[in-house]
């Protein structure tokens, strides 16, 4: 089962650093932001997790909870975590199950080969569960924002 906005998210179950388990039902109740990116210290998603990282007062101040998601195993997680200062877990996808239920898995051509890659994307979930707001194949300036703006919006909802 896939991610649909405006519906609850399907069942899941992922470890992220600090020890944590997180499922479709642990943070029930909070505003939880998801961003998946391709790969631990590459460029642009050291660049997203430093934007999420300089905003992540603001998240917290509008009621959101933010994770960054990769097929990365913990120990590079661990490590990208620590170098970057970033006060959010990091979800280890190492099985690609978060990644095929989100549809973030895309086919890319690198150095002129065809591989499987994460599209960098970003989900806002509500406090109910359901997927409020989806951007898939993002750019990375400005997108942090975006989705801010987005968690503040829900505020006005309630």
């Amino acid at each position: 089962m896939a991610v649909v906005v405006n519906k609850p998210l399907p069942e899941f179950e992922a470890l992220a650093t600090g020890g944590l388990k997180v499922s479709n039902q642990t943070h029930l109740g909070k505003v939880v932001v998801l961003f998946f990116y391709p790969k631990d210290n590459t460029p642009g998603c050291t660049t997203e997790a430093m934007q999420f990282r300089d905003h992540y007062k603001d998240f917290l101040k509008a009621g959101a909870t933010v994770f960054g998601v990769s097929r990365d195993n913990m120990k590079s997680h661990d490590e990208f975590k620590s170098k970057l200062e970033l006060p959010f877990e990091l979800i280890a996808d190492t099985e690609e199950k978060m990644c095929h239920m989100f549809g973030v898995v895309k086919n890319k051509i690198m150095y002129g080969k065809k591989v499987k890659g994460i599209e960098r994307s970003t989900f806002l979930v509500g406090a109910d569960g359901l997927l409020k707001e989806e951007w898939r194949g993002l750019k990375v300036p400005g997108h942090v924002e975006e989705v801010l703006k987005a968690v503040k919006g829900l505020k006005k909802e309630i």
